[in-house]
């Protein structure tokens, strides 16, 4: 199995900066990607972020384009999500997680979340 836990989250203005982190442990060995969701109230959960663990090209929703970057020390088997120019809508229940080289021998993995709120 893997484990995650994410941090980072909190309250912040609109127009302010959080930056989450994931850190990854268990059987890393088997991850291919690792990214972030998120999921507000009322909706449902969407794709915010996603890199390879080794870093890469990687995928942005059109909504956070330009102002949020994913990134990842492999290393230490960590992502992370900088998050600029925050907006009210952006306030959700984060989620970490990771996808495998082969989901015919393993799972995806999702961490507990972690919550972002930015006041207008």
């Amino acid at each position: 199995q893997v484990q995650l836990v994410e941090s980072g989250g909190g309250l912040v203005q609109a127009g302010g900066s959080l930056r989450l982190s994931c850190a990854a442990s268990g059987r890393v060995f088997n991850i291919d990607r690792m990214g972030w969701y998120r999921e507000a109230p009322g909706k449902q959960r969407e794709l915010v972020a996603t890199i390879p663990i080794d870093g890469g090209r990687t995928n942005y929703a059109d909504s956070v384009k330009g102002r949020f970057t994913i990134s990842t020390d492999n290393a230490k088997n960590t992502v992370y999500l900088q998050m600029n120019s925050l907006k009210p809508e952006d306030t959700a229940v984060y989620y970490c997680n990771t996808e495998p080289k082969d989901l015919r021998y393993d799972m995806i993995y999702w961490g507990k979340g972690t919550l972002v709120t930015v006041s207008s």
